[in-house]
């Protein structure tokens, strides 16, 4: 063990103090290597457009419309003739049918008196003649409930409302958004419906499309507040249909409609993030084999909200950008691999 102290452990600390000695003086003549690559500037990963192939599918447009259930107005009685009101027919909150009698309007048209002169005597002769009598009966523009405004012996002028008519049906009744009307475009004339704590859906049919309602204040466009973001929407149209005899509803319950507006099988689809546009044409972008893009204008179809289908400009398995190109493409610049950026929109 003494043996060891004195000469092994002395002999292995000179060993290792040359060892590092050696290290030392190679380091300090000559140096690391800390060459920088020839172009620190390049990037070393690329941006990958997304891309999409076009491919076949079943596509139905469906568009759901949150709604309500109303009480169709009344529909006003007007008077057809200037005249004086002679006879009243129908009573107040009477039940009437289409086209029953209401009221009679008797209207009196002063004729000028005869005169005659004796040809001997020359003397004249007034001789009065009754006034022209002209009669005409309003009758019911629909069945109903009426609600009579006007009395015996009145003056009426054409065109004035003589009472109204309650058909006590009703309808449900939503608004529609600019999509929702681009693609209710053609609608069918009905559309499923549920009421919200009512009976199992059903039917109605009888289904139109209309002008947005005007808001208090004259405008023409009323905005809406969209449940799920909280944006305003702003609404272009408004969709009806009538409740069928036989289902149980209530003026103010809550409804939603579902209106199919065609279906589509082996279709050409590709999402509604790849085209700039959403009814009749559109843009896509195209990928080509050598990796440049090509903007062509395509057909259009169905649209889901999803998926549109494409009637024309492409084939199945053409790839194309997944979203839109937004902005200028920014050129290769040399000793680059060419490759070009562009921001995505939806």
């Amino acid at each position: 063990m003494g043996v060891t102290r004195r000469i092994v452990f002395p002999v292995i600390r000179l060993i290792l103090l040359a060892v590092i000695a050696v290290a030392l003086v190679k380091m300090a003549f000559a140096g690391t290597d800390v060459t920088a690559p020839e172009d620190p500037l390049q990037p070393s990963a690329q941006i990958v457009e997304p891309t999409v192939p076009v491919s076949t599918g079943t596509i139905t447009n469906t568009v759901t419309v949150q709604g309500s259930v109303v009480a169709d107005p009344a529909v006003p009685a007007r008077a057809t003739l200037a005249g004086t009101v002679t006879k009243v027919i129908a009573t107040n909150g009477q039940a009437v049918a289409a086209g029953a009698p209401l009221l009679e309007i008797t209207q009196e048209t002063p004729v000028e008196p005869t005169v005659t002169t004796d040809p001997e005597t020359g003397e004249q002769t007034v001789r009065e003649n009754k006034p022209k009598i002209k009669r005409e009966t309003v009758t019911a523009p629909i069945a109903g409930t009426l609600a009579m405004t006007t009395l015996r012996d009145q003056v009426l002028a054409v065109g004035d409302t003589i009472g109204t008519v309650a058909p006590g049906t009703l309808s449900v009744t939503g608004t529609l958004t600019p999509d929702q009307q681009y693609r209710l475009v053609s609608a069918p004339a009905q559309a499923d419906v549920t009421l919200r704590g009512g009976p199992a859906p059903f039917t109605c049919t009888g289904l139109r499309v209309g002008p947005p309602p005007t808001a208090t204040g004259g405008a023409d466009a009323p905005e809406t507040v969209d449940p799920v973001t909280g944006q305003p929407v702003t609404t272009s149209g408004t969709v009806s249909c009538a409740v069928p005899p036989g289902i149980t509803a209530f003026p103010g319950l809550g409804a939603d409609l579902a209106i199919t507006n065609g279906s589509a099988e082996g279709a050409l689809v590709v999402p509604v993030t790849a085209v700039q546009g959403s009814v009749q044409t559109g843009k896509v972008w195209v990928v080509l084999p050598d990796g440049t893009q090509e903007e062509r204008t395509v057909g259009l179809g169905l649209n889901d909200g999803e998926q549109v289908q494409i009637t024309e400009g492409l084939a199945e398995g053409d790839q194309i950008l997944q979203f839109i190109p937004v902005g200028d493409v920014v050129a290769p610049q040399p000793g680059t691999d060419g490759g070009a950026v562009f921001g995505f929109g939806g």
